[in-house]
């Protein structure tokens, strides 16, 4: 049974989700224009957010907000916080590639209890609270439970656009593909997370994320069986902006391998 608070995010994610799904069959027909769809995306993207404000702020108005499109509210219960992303894998969805997701996680006295990650193109909602599992279209989901290295399939990001983080990435990758069955970058991190929960990879990491490209991805894989740490481990993953996700099973050999550089 899913608490009150969880039912309010699944109905949100799934409202917006239904407003991005039709903005993206407009967005492919936009690849073949001049003037290109970026316009038309960041208005896909600020509609979805204002409908999930709208869901659940109107259902919990004393709770505080954090999104990535506009500036933090500090509600009147300090204690709890929605952690909001509208859209995850914009980039994706602005090329029409489809994989992105709408992200919301329930952050309460600095712990991340809940969160949901709907993907509405593949029709999947991944969905996780502390202490009762983690879930996608009520499967329950359980993380991989290979335990070599090179049967193992990661996922992490990419610099883009000039990010001084590439040199260390490189050296990264250069330690782990020798090691691996493979590496993807698929460019939305909130499902990288889930599909760590799912099985579907083995592990993931990456840097200079946010907290709400995190939030409710963290919960989800945790609930499932994942190790999740910072890169760092002294450090707290949201507050970092890295992460390092796996199953029992690969953790530790993988974990060596990014941090001993």
């Amino acid at each position: 049974m899913q608490s009150a608070n969880l039912n309010v995010m699944v109905k949100a994610a799934r409202k917006a989700g239904r407003g991005l799904l039709r903005d993206f069959g407009e967005v492919e027909q936009l690849q073949v224009g001049v003037k290109g769809p970026g316009d038309f995306v960041s208005k896909a993207d600020t509609r979805a957010q204002a409908v999930l404000k709208e869901e659940l702020l109107g259902t919990r108005p004393n709770y505080g907000w954090l999104a990535e499109e506009e500036d933090e509210i500090r509600g009147a219960d300090p204690t709890r916080r929605w952690i909001v992303d509208p859209l995850d894998g914009t980039t994706n969805f602005l090329h029409g590639m489809p994989h992105w997701a709408v992200s919301i996680a329930l952050e309460h006295k600095g712990e991340v209890v809940a969160g949901v990650v709907h993907d509405p193109v593949k029709d999947e909602t991944f969905v996780a609270e502390k202490g009762g599992g983690a879930f996608v279209n009520e499967r329950r989901l359980r993380v991989s439970g290979r335990t070599r290295l090179i049967e193992s399939v990661f996922a992490t990001g990419l610099p883009f656009a000039g990010r001084a983080d590439l040199p260390v990435t490189l050296r990264e990758l250069a330690r782990v593909l020798p090691t691996c069955a493979g590496v993807r970058r698929w460019g939305a991190a909130s499902l990288d997370l889930a599909y760590v929960a799912a099985g579907r990879y083995e592990g993931f990491w990456e840097r200079r994320l946010k907290a709400w490209d995190l939030a409710a991805g963290l919960v989800i894989a945790r609930e499932a069986g994942a190790l999740v740490e910072a890169i760092l481990p002294e450090e707290r993953v949201l507050e970092s902006g890295t992460v390092l996700a796996a199953g029992e099973g690969t953790f530790d050999a993988f974990a060596k391998l990014i941090r001993e550089g």
